[in-house]
């Protein structure tokens, strides 16, 4: 069954893509939550003539997120973390901290489309994530996990 996405679906598609996807899937999870709809002619024939219609508009956008790919293939982020005397991590560092970070350096981002590449950040170290700006614009950012100074010990 052939649907039209109404919005970014990780392993999916993008918005205003035509899919082809199972028809219970798309019955019964899709059309029901408004991620998705049918892809009828006509609704195709409108959807075309949307998109050329932003095409502009979608093209400033991808020249932006372009931009802020460029400034964050170039800066190495801190992030901060409680861990123990041999540099083991307390938890895990998770794509919300790195959000965090960036947006702290002055760029926005949203965490769900942060990939941290390979395991689990349990150790200290220097590390690479990949982040999705834009359907065509992947950023890949290195940030360095260092350890939070405690303050009991410096107290002392």
């Amino acid at each position: 069954m052939k649907v039209i996405l109404k919005e970014n679906k990780e392993h999916l598609g993008f918005k205003d893509e035509v899919i082809e996807v199972k028809n219970g899937y798309a019955r019964n999870f899709l059309l029901p939550k408004g991620i998705a709809s049918l892809a009828t002619p006509s609704a195709i024939k409108m959807l075309e003539e949307n998109l050329r219609q932003s095409a502009v508009k979608n093209k400033k956008i991808q020249d932006e997120a372009q931009t802020t790919a460029d400034a964050l293939n170039e800066i190495v982020i801190k992030v901060s973390v409680k861990a123990g005397e041999k540099g083991k991590i307390f938890g895990s560092v998770t794509t919300a901290q790195i959000a965090d970070a960036i947006n702290k350096a002055g760029h926005k981002v949203d965490k769900k489309y942060i990939k941290i590449k390979g395991d689990a950040i349990k150790n200290l170290g220097s590390y690479e994530a990949s982040i999705r700006l834009h359907k065509d614009v992947t950023a890949e950012v290195k940030f360095d996990v260092g350890a939070t100074a405690d303050k009991k010990k410096e107290k002392k």
